[in-house]
């Protein structure tokens, strides 16, 4: 895409053009303040590069131990698949394939994703169908969640420190390591330009679409962004299924259904959050007797034990940030409801910060998980998840498709005349 192109902001819908940026400068936008685009130096050969080192330590990372628990001589390791598997043996399978999304499978395909793309581009070949690589791309960096496991890995073992010796294996390092070039490879990677690279490739003519006058959005131009490869284009009139022409992937002036989908999914996702805060988490066997958890003990737990920090981040991710989450959608989607011209930034704010902030209510999910693939010592202790901890998982399931269901620019059009 050469400086200069019209372009449409996600956010908002404004109409801009496209400048060129200092090295490492970013674009926003100048009525919502949306992160636009941002020029990323040599960025084929960064990105390649990153996700190559990537993809060799996540899978030194899946083929030795997280940590391991010793308790009088008795040595206890886990890896993240056999974490997983013990999880589908208690019979919490819906946990164990969420687990397994977020932590494997995800990561995996974004990396795969991106070298399907770039590989063959660095050979000065076209990628084949690269329209599905993108679409693979955005879903894994959408729930792929290698930083909240790191850190729930961290809480697993403070937790673990007051029970037995704690070894911590080459998978942490290797975790930690992939999770800093995964962050890498999204901050070099520059959609624009690969898609640019794959159009010179198709000898691809690039046509801007015409606006006569002053048209400063572009549903009031009559245009459409897609949101998968950014390209903006005439608006379909009354098309439900009107597909973008360079990628395939379904376009529209505003998300159809937004409002009542993110009404359903904030709905389900608040009465879920009533057991997932009142019912076990863990269950705990041991020679003294049983004893069940919840996600507050947890963190009363941590408190007592010294780790204030922890018990803070623990509560803040686990127990506030869903709550408020659910809470700023709402409000959202009211203000949205009720054409609102008031707070427009805030609310802006407000929508980003509940898209930045919602996968880490996954952490005690992976506490969990940590914890219970490492205390099974059979007569001595064992950890079992509890059922509080599938409505937790659903909950924060369902409030990352209610942020992604509900269409921001909704906000930003009770300023601008109805358009049909």
């Amino acid at each position: 895409m050469g400086r200069g192109c019209l372009i449409a902001c996600h956010e908002c819908d404004l109409l801009l053009r496209e400048v060129a940026l200092p090295p490492g400068g970013t674009a926003r936008c100048p009525r919502c303040g949306a992160h636009l685009y941002r020029d990323r130096p040599d960025s084929l050969n960064r990105a390649l590069a990153f996700a190559l080192a990537a993809l060799v330590l996540f899978a030194t990372a899946n083929a030795f131990p997280i940590v391991g628990l010793n308790v009088n001589g008795e040595i206890v390791q886990a890896t993240l698949l056999r974490s997983v598997q013990i999880l589908y043996r208690d019979g919490m399978w819906s946990l164990a394939g969420l687990v397994l999304v977020t932590t494997i499978v995800m990561p995996l395909l974004e990396m795969l994703a991106t070298l399907y793309l770039l590989v063959p581009l660095r050979l000065r070949r076209l990628p084949p169908r690269p329209e599905v690589a993108f679409r693979g791309l955005h879903l894994a960096r959408t729930w792929g969640m290698t930083e909240v496991l790191i850190l729930g890995i961290l809480v697993a073992l403070v937790k673990l420190t007051h029970l037995a010796i704690v070894i911590p294996g080459m998978a942490l390092w290797t975790f930690g390591a992939t999770m800093v070039l995964l962050a890498a490879t999204a901050a070099a990677f520059d959609q624009a330009e690969v898609w640019s690279h794959i159009a010179a490739r198709r000898t691809e003519k690039s046509t801007e679409p015409r606006i006569s006058g002053a048209m400063p959005t572009a549903a009031r131009a009559g245009l459409m962004v897609c949101h998968e490869c950014g390209l903006l284009q005439k608006a379909a009139a009354h098309d439900p299924d009107a597909r973008c022409p360079r990628c395939a992937a379904r376009v529209h002036v505003r998300t159809p259904g937004s409002i009542p989908r993110t009404w359903a999914f904030l709905v389900a996702a608040l009465v879920l959050y009533v057991p997932a805060n009142v019912l076990p988490v863990m269950d705990t066997s041991s020679l003294f007797g049983a004893q069940s958890d919840t996600i507050m003990s947890g963190v009363v737990y941590l408190w007592t034990s010294g780790s204030w920090l922890l018990a803070v981040v623990v509560f803040i991710a686990s127990i506030a940030v869903p709550m408020l989450k659910i809470l700023a959608l709402a409000y959202l989607v009211v203000a949205a409801q009720r054409h609102s011209r008031s707070l427009l930034l805030e609310r802006a704010r407000i929508y980003r910060l509940v898209e930045f902030v919602g996968r880490w209510s996954m952490l005690d999910i992976y506490v969990i998980t940590v914890l219970v693939a490492l205390v099974q010592f059979s007569a001595l202790a064992t950890i079992k998840a509890g059922p509080a901890a599938i409505a937790f998982g659903a909950v924060v399931v369902l409030t990352i498709i209610a942020a992604r269901s509900f269409d921001p620019r909704l906000t930003w059009d009770g300023t601008e005349k109805r358009h049909g």
